[in-house]
């Protein structure tokens, strides 16, 4: 992105007291406080992401704000701590749990540069987003890996990977690193694995606090990839009883094996962090979960909205009975209860569904009906005890 000249403002940077703190080396108790501090909150927005940045200077970063819905509360929220102004907006991806609230953002606070992932969509959310950039004459960007910019003289924001020519939504995801001294942020929005083994390929993407993919779904968050970031925490934002069956087990079993804190927005609200660059604190409660347990190796790997198809492969070195297990059309609330099949190793098998759905061989017909919404429509796969195995947008 282009460098600018930049307006100060004159913001107050909230007291954080009497939190816990966690230090880079072990636990201890302290008070994070004065001028010098940057605050990365973490707002509870239900089933999406937003996170605003306050710089010790005072300017300000919010990436995504959620839903529609989310995004008028986001909004009175900010106004509350006294901003009118936001100096970055970032859209991550144009999913609406990510850039639904921008609407209302765009429409009651001004925006200084608008940062986007320059991937395209048909909703009604992304043209009034677009719209409301325009008429509101917002400096719009779309960045490039390597990029970045200062927030303040101390705090970089990096540009780790971005791809406005991804044909997912997911796969433009904009993943940001925020660095201020010896304390960093990795905002990964619903960057998957495949995008994780190219930050990888790319280079360092070591973070003192990671903002887990995907709400903490399993298409993210890979073993391998926490193992190089090396987070001491790890935020998860999602809905309490959410339809996805986020957090997913095998996520939160992968954070706890590194020895990952783990804080989420559905147990403790909106999560406050404050650093002065060397020690931090944390408004929150740890997270509470369940012994872990070995993950599934067959998940959902290909997804045809208008073709009506999608593929399970099973990337195990054993059989599976898919038997009982039960693929999910999400926006329609429609099941497809899996017949006494067994997934060989190696193998994959299609669903397929609509006037030109097949049958036999590696194929099973749903239905000679439409199942899947053309412009949008998740798919989860869940095993007989109703666990969710795996899920793709």
């Amino acid at each position: 992105m282009k460098r600018y000249t930049w307006l100060i403002l004159a913001l107050v940077v909230l007291v954080i007291a009497g939190c816990t703190q966690v230090p880079q080396e072990k636990k201890e108790t302290t008070e994070i406080k004065g001028d010098a501090t940057l605050q990365v909150q973490f707002l509870d927005v239900g089933q999406g992401d937003s996170i605003l940045v306050i710089a010790p200077n005072g300017k300000t970063m919010l990436v995504d704000a959620g839903t529609k819905g989310a995004g008028r509360n986001v909004a009175s929220y900010i106004k509350g701590l006294g901003i009118t102004k936001l100096d970055f907006v970032v859209a991550t991806h144009p999913d609406a749990d990510h850039i639904g609230g921008l609407v209302p953002i765009l429409q009651e606070l001004e925006v200084g540069t608008f940062v986007d992932s320059g991937k395209e969509h048909t909703s009604q959310t992304f043209i009034d987003m677009l719209t409301l950039i325009d008429e509101h004459d917002v400096n719009y960007e779309v960045p490039t890996i390597g990029e970045s910019w200062q927030l303040d003289k101390k705090v970089k924001v990096e540009v780790l990977y971005a791809n406005e020519a991804a044909k997912d939504n997911n796969d433009a995801s904009i993943v940001l690193r925020v660095s201020y001294g010896e304390v960093s942020y990795l905002l990964t929005g619903d960057a998957g694995i495949k995008l994780e083994k190219e930050m990888l390929a790319n280079g360092d993407v070591q973070a003192t606090f990671l903002k887990a993919g995907h709400h903490g779904s399993n298409t993210s968050s890979s073993h391998e990839f926490i193992k190089a970031v090396q987070p001491e925490v790890a935020i998860l934002s999602y809905g309490e009883g959410n339809k996805y069956g986020h957090p997913h087990k095998e996520v939160v079993d992968a954070l706890t094996a590194e020895d990952v804190e783990i804080y989420t927005t559905a147990e403790s609200g909106t999560i406050i962090t404050a650093t002065d660059g060397v020690h931090y604190s944390i408004t929150g409660v740890p997270f509470e979960h369940l012994e872990g347990k070995k993950p599934t190796d067959v998940s959902i790997t290909r997804k045809d909205l208008i073709g009506e198809e999608v593929d399970i492969t099973n990337d195990s070195n054993e059989a599976v009975s898919l038997y009982n297990w039960q693929l999910i059309s999400v926006e329609g609330n429609q099941v497809f209860t899996f017949p006494k099949v067994t997934l060989q190793p190696g193998k994959k098998i299609t669903v397929t569904s609509g006037s030109g759905a097949k049958e036999g061989k590696s194929h099973l017909k749903w239905t000679g009906k439409q199942i899947w919404l053309n412009d949008g429509d998740a798919a989860i796969l869940k095993d007989a005890k109703g666990a969710v195995v795996s899920e793709l947008d």
